[in-house]
């Protein structure tokens, strides 16, 4: 079978169909078969007899390890096996798949299939890096807003300072001309916040097209171009900015139909995982698994940092 393209979970379990076998998965997507001390980098290694206190042995630094350790793995007690199944899950749910869905497919807790998926989510983090090289010559921008409606909140959560977006979480996004979308979510939507997501992500010179919000107004070094949503304006000679307007559309079918809720303070770990997986639309499932497993080094998310502020 190709590696790009598309397989189901009954091929998923031919090919990974034990634990033994995702350990050797993950082992190999990692270190290519051959185990390398994450301590300090020593290909040095003794395999340990029935794999305790840990699989491997550094003979340099003399330190225990396996393929968990120096990874957004590290200190979890879930089989390896029980990671694939749930970033295979996360890969071909479109739409994002809720923690009390995975719990049940996994024979696990909410809290711990909740858990699992954020720090699966803090693996793609950097799939949608700004410091990467800018993205196309023709790019669309736009902001949207997440949330609860005022007349919906608990009386102890509402602002009380209006309707429309007040209450919501910003976040602002592009899309260029191949598809690529970035996006996260900003504290504001003033001129230097906006401005300033441009700049960093998109070359001078090329083609912005925006709405008529008033921070865009002043944009300087891009061919700045507009449609007036407010007086039902949205195809201005070709300028439009209905690709990035369809991204929002497909997080809010996530965010409402199946999350029902995503808080501020994890909203932009959502955002990440929509773009990553939009971004990678056209990868197959076991590349895309195979990416995520080789961007799990280096990473750390403990519960207390996701539970508390």
């Amino acid at each position: 079978m190709n590696a790009t393209e598309n397989i189901s979970l009954y091929d998923f379990f031919q090919k990974i169909p034990d634990e033994e076998a995702a350990r050797l998965y993950f082992e190999e997507k990692r270190w290519e078969g051959k185990p390398c001390c994450p301590h300090c980098g020593s290909h040095s290694v003794s395999e340990c007899k029935d794999h305790r206190p840990m699989p491997y042995r550094c003979k340099d630094c003399r330190k225990h390890f396996s393929v968990r350790t120096g990874t957004v793995l590290a200190e979890s007690r879930l089989p390896l096996h029980k990671w694939l199944m749930a970033i295979y899950m996360m890969t071909t749910a479109r739409k994002g798949i809720p923690s009390t869905q995975m719990a049940k497919e996994l024979g696990i807790t909410q809290k711990s299939a909740w858990f699992l998926a954020q720090r699966i989510r803090e693996t793609w983090m950097d799939g949608n890096d700004t410091d990467k090289e800018p993205i196309g010559k023709h790019v669309q921008v736009d902001e949207s807003y997440f949330g609860g409606k005022e007349g919906n909140k608990h009386a102890s959560k509402k602002t009380n300072k209006g309707r429309g977006t007040v209450g919501k979480a910003p976040v602002l996004g592009l899309r260029d001309d191949h598809g690529t979308v970035r996006a996260k979510t900003i504290q504001d939507t003033k001129k230097e916040t906006l401005q300033g997501f441009i700049k960093e992500n998109v070359e001078e010179g090329s083609t912005v097209v925006t709405d008529e919000l008033k921070s865009y107004t002043g944009l300087l070094g891009y061919q700045h171009l507009t449609v007036n949503h407010s007086i039902g304006e949205y195809v201005k000679e070709m300028a439009h900015t209905n690709g990035i307007e369809s991204f929002w559309a497909l997080l809010k079918r996530g965010y409402y139909g199946v999350y029902h809720h995503m808080s501020a303070k994890h909203l932009n770990r959502y955002v990440q995982e929509f773009a990553f997986r939009h971004n990678t639309a056209k990868t197959g499932t076991m590349e895309f698994i195979e990416m995520t497993v080789r961007m799990m080094e280096n990473k750390r998310l403990t519960y207390r940092e996701l539970t508390h502020a």
